[in-house]
């Protein structure tokens, strides 16, 4: 089985996993992913092999000539993996690629999309398999070493806490951060910021934000207003499955469109998910499990992109300088 091209379309390909290892007998079940994010599937009870992605064709080729694949599940919709699974000559089941009704949506604003989250679009390019969804979710299974004890976090957040996931791939997709900031305020709980090293530094200006009244003196003052966001920066201290562990222990989870939001589904969390320049409709939202949208309908030019950019091309920002935080967090 050949994966998608990002951490989350490995994780929403998991259901599929289970489904063919499950469902159908005495198969062998080989994964062909992207080495950076291969290390997802490594506790994968349903997997016999895992083969790291080459950026050449050919050498992917000649690697995987040599198992004799009878059976090819194609789950990426590029033009190299479609290339890839001819050179194989196996029977071939692959995704439907979307691309094509994305450009409509994001250059012309025609709808054309198919109002189905990705597993779901997975298992119709599927449906001449004799497999069926189960109702068991997304998997991620975390390795023993990388299970983070509560006793690892600062005392405040050893009871309950929320997670706000900081880190997109492109700046479109998050929040600026005074608006993270406003949000965290608004969340008034203890909150551990999660994000790579590249987003240390802004987790510190919203950890100083928060800290320095209470060292200030008004602590009491702040409590009285109960005012209770204490923020844990967590940005950059743990590896990934380390921050999948600590995912798995909140209380809820706030996060942009990213990685974390198939990682939070897998586990079941309550997601606040907030949308800027990409939409639900491509298809990568949570999956089976209570969600919250956050996002700004009323912006025509959104979305301006499938991934994003490195800031608005509009110069106004307003799909996500004009999100109402409306929520209810017990």
């Amino acid at each position: 089985m050949i994966c998608g091209p990002s951490l989350a379309d490995v994780v929403f390909a998991t259901p599929i996993i289970r489904a063919l290892k499950v469902q159908l007998d005495e198969l062998e079940l080989h994964i062909l992913a992207d080495l950076r994010f291969a290390f997802t599937l490594d506790e994968n009870p349903y997997v016999d092999n895992i083969h790291f992605s080459n950026a050449s064709i050919w050498n992917n080729y000649r690697r995987l000539k040599r198992e004799k694949f009878g059976i090819v599940v194609n789950l990426r919709e590029d033009l190299n993996a479609k290339f890839l699974t001819l050179l194989l000559n196996a029977k071939t089941y692959a995704l439907k690629s979307n691309r094509w009704k994305q450009w409509l949506m994001i250059n012309l604003k025609i709808d054309k999309l198919p109002n189905h989250h990705l597993v779901h679009r997975m298992f119709e390019g599927l449906n001449k398999i004799p497999i069926k969804p189960d109702e068991l979710g997304l998997d991620y299974f975390i390795p023993d070493k990388d299970k983070v004890a509560k006793e690892w976090l600062p005392q405040p957040f050893r009871e309950a806490y929320v997670v706000f996931c900081i880190n997109a791939s492109h700046n479109t997709r998050k929040l600026t951060v005074s608006r993270m900031i406003e949000l965290c305020d608004k969340i008034n709980k203890p909150i551990v910021l999660l994000g790579s090293k590249q987003d240390a530094e802004t987790g510190e200006t919203i950890s100083k934000f928060f800290n320095q009244s209470a060292e200030a003196g008004y602590e009491e003052g702040l409590l009285q207003l109960n005012k209770r966001t204490i923020i844990y920066n967590a940005c950059g201290k743990f590896n990934f499955n380390q921050m999948a562990s600590v995912v798995k222990q909140a209380r809820a989870i706030f996060t942009f469109d990213n990685e974390f939001i198939s990682i939070a589904s897998a586990f079941k969390k309550e997601i606040f998910g907030l949308w800027g320049n990409t939409i639900l409709l491509f298809g990568r939202y949570p999956y089976r499990t209570k969600f919250t949208v956050l996002e700004n309908n009323k912006t025509s030019c959104r979305p301006c992109s499938a991934t994003g950019f490195s800031k608005c091309p509009k110069g106004h920002f307003n799909c996500m300088n004009q999100i109402v935080f409306d929520f209810y967090l017990p």
